[in-house]
């Protein structure tokens, strides 16, 4: 399984890349990033946003869209939903993270689950740092490894 974090916004050097890097190393998936950055009037940015996105998506790829109001699940329930697609044969599963106005709609109508990080609102860039921490706890998971507990 490869997954694939499409971004809108770049990830400058700084504390926030490094440690997104340290998380993505520990991943036993390959990780691929794509940033892409929209320059619109604010009216039209998400739907402009949420096109380029979607153009990033791969074929057949489960589509998670990070969004405020999406699911919360449990680091538990997120490894158990990334363990049964990875069961299942998934071959690529994408994240997408909008900018800072959020996603469009039509990036959500296409996700195939929506998910939020929890009540509180995060900046994109460190929403980055969030995800690849989670998927990093969700390989220990699954792998029966002590970080999920230490």
């Amino acid at each position: 399984m490869r997954l694939h974090l499409l971004a809108i916004g770049r990830l400058r050097a700084g504390p926030q890349r490094e440690l997104f890097a340290q998380y993505a190393r520990r991943l036993p998936w390959p990780l691929s990033v794509r940033e892409m950055e929209a320059r619109r009037a604010s009216g039209r940015r998400r739907d402009h946003e949420a096109a380029l996105l979607l153009e990033a998506v791969p074929k057949g790829a489960v589509l998670v869209a990070l969004d405020e109001r999406g699911a919360t699940w449990s680091s538990e329930a997120f490894a158990r939903q990334i363990g049964a697609w990875r069961d299942d044969g998934l071959a690529n599963l994408a994240f997408a993270i909008g900018g800072a106005d959020g996603h469009g709609q039509a990036l959500l109508a296409r996700a195939d689950v929506t998910l939020s990080l929890g009540a509180m609102t995060w900046p994109h860039l460190l929403a980055r740092v969030m995800l690849a921490e989670q998927l990093y706890r969700a390989s220990a998971i699954l792998a029966g490894h002590p970080y999920h507990r230490a």
